[in-house]
């Protein structure tokens, strides 16, 4: 497939995970991609040191100085939290506000001059279904993901008449090595995973991969109509209530 042929990706986050599969992807799909991680691997992508922590103006530069333009800015990077409102001090809810909110805010500011060069413009961020469902022990996890569900449909409305589509994926419990860790911590590890995989109707995780798919059908140009949406990835999660 070649549907994204002469068009450049940007990747937060792009190191492992969820934004690995996508970049990865989005090459097997035509784009050209950069990696943007505090740790990338050189390879196969471009890969470019960046905090999302931190202004991100240097490397959106870089990006557009090497491979020539920008046309997909796919916001992947953040971590997690676990725990009520009342375990949370405010260090914790500073530092997850900081990378998974104001991060993409960062990366999207320093993307938006190279976006308005494209004819393909689309910004993706990585939402989760904890915006919109209720998880036990995800209190600042699931705040985070609600201003990210909000923020892309604030960004969607300032930005589209301007051609750029901004979207977000939802995804359910996805099996990445943040997951994996969490799972190492846990007094039964394969119990706690039956547990996690239960909570989707499907009784499975998710993939990265499955993630990865959501996000190039909505970064795609064949996408054109689609902005100001989320894609659920939740096995049902969202939307589904069986009786058992």
């Amino acid at each position: 497939m070649s549907e994204f042929a002469g068009l450049v990706a940007a990747v937060t986050g792009g190191a492992s995970g969820i934004g690995a599969a996508v970049a990865d992807l989005l090459a097997d799909r035509g784009a050209t991609v950069a990696v943007l991680d505090r740790t990338p691997a050189e390879g196969r992508h471009l890969a470019v040191t960046a905090d999302v922590t931190a202004p991100m103006d240097e490397a959106m530069a870089r990006v557009v100085g090497t491979l020539g333009s920008l046309d997909i800015l796919v916001n992947c990077a953040g971590i997690s939290a676990v725990g009520t409102v009342e375990d949370a001090a405010d260090d914790e809810w500073q530092r997850c506000l900081d990378v998974n909110v104001v991060g993409i805010a960062r990366a999207s500011r320093a993307a938006l001059p190279f976006l308005r060069g494209s004819k393909s413009g689309v910004i993706v961020n990585i939402s989760s279904i904890a915006a919109t469902a209720g998880l036990v022990n995800r209190a600042v996890y699931s705040a985070t993901k609600g201003a990210v569900h909000a923020l892309t449909l604030a960004m969607a409305a300032d930005l589209v008449r301007e051609g750029i589509r901004v979207v977000s994926v939802a995804p359910g419990t996805v099996d990445t090595p943040w997951v994996a860790r969490l799972l190492a911590g846990a007094d039964d590890p394969a119990e706690e995973k039956r547990k996690l995989a239960a909570r989707q109707p499907t009784g499975r995780l998710v993939t990265a991969d499955q993630v990865a798919e959501a996000v190039a059908y909505l970064a795609s140009p064949r996408s054109g109509a689609t902005t100001g949406t989320s894609l659920a990835v939740d096995g049902g999660m969202s939307g589904l209530r069986l009786v058992r």
